[in-house]
C-alpha cells in the first residue's frame, strides 16, 4: 500500500471516529427515555396537603437532550369550563377568581434539564419553569425503582423542610407506565 493510500485510510478512519464518538446514554439513562403515563399515586408531598383525588392522570416525559416534562392533572377536582368553539383561551380572562384558583390548584407541571445518579438511585429534575411561581432554578430529586421495562416508581425525597428523606421513608410515590 503506498505512502499516499495509508494516508488517505488513516484520514478516513479518524474522520469516522470523530463521527461516531458522539456521547451515547448509559443503560440506566436509557431506561427512562421516553413518555410515562401516570398510573398510580401514593401518599401526598412532605409538608403539603393532598393533591390528588383517586383519579389523577399525567405524562412525564425524559429525552436523550437531557430535557424532561412533567404535566399532572386532578380530575376529580377539575370542573370543566364552557367552550364556545374555538373561543376556549379567550374565556380565560372571564373566568372568576374562584375557577382561576381551582383550575391552578389541580394542575401541576415543569419542565427542565435532568440528571441521574446511579449510585444513589436518584433522578434529579432540575426546574427550568413550572406552573408553580417561585420554582424556577429548584432541584426536585426523586427515588426511582424501574419495574420490568414498562413501570418506573418515582418516589419524592424531598422532606418539604429543605432536606431529604431516606428512601425507605418516602411516602410520596408516582408510579408511571411507559406510553407504546
Amino acid at each position: 500500500m503506498s505512502v499516499r493510500r495509508s494516508f488517505e485510510l488513516a484520514f478516513l478512519l479518524s474522520t469516522l471516529n470523530i463521527l461516531t464518538a458522539q456521547p451515547q446514554p448509559d443503560k440506566l439513562a436509557e431506561k427512562f427515555l421516553g413518555a410515562w403515563r401516570l398510573v398510580s399515586v401514593e401518599g401526598h408531598p412532605a409538608g403539603s396537603p393532598d393533591f390528588y383525588d383517586d383519579h389523577p392522570s399525567g405524562i412525564i416525559m425524559y429525552d436523550r437532550s437531557g430535557w424532561m416534562s412533567v404535566q399532572i392533572a386532578n380530575h376529580g377536582n377539575r370542573p370543566a369550563w364552557p367552550r364556545n368553539g374555538s373561543q376556549f383561551h379567550a374565556l380565560r380572562g372571564a373566568r372568576t377568581a374562584e375557577e382561576k384558583a381551582a383550575a391552578f390548584d389541580t394542575y401541576i407541571a415543569y419542565y427542565g434539564r435532568y440528571s441521574i445518579d446511579p449510585s444513589a438511585g436518584t433522578v434529579t429534575h432540575h426546574l427550568q419553569d413550572s406552573s408553580l411561581p417561585g420554582s424556577r432554578g429548584i432541584d426536585n430529586i426523586r427515588y426511582f425503582e424501574f419495574q420490568g421495562e414498562n413501570r418506573l416508581l418515582l418516589s419524592v425525597a424531598e422532606n418539604g423542610h429543605g432536606g431529604l428523606l431516606t428512601r425507605k421513608n418516602t411516602t410520596y410515590k408516582l408510579l408511571w407506565e411507559r406510553i407504546k
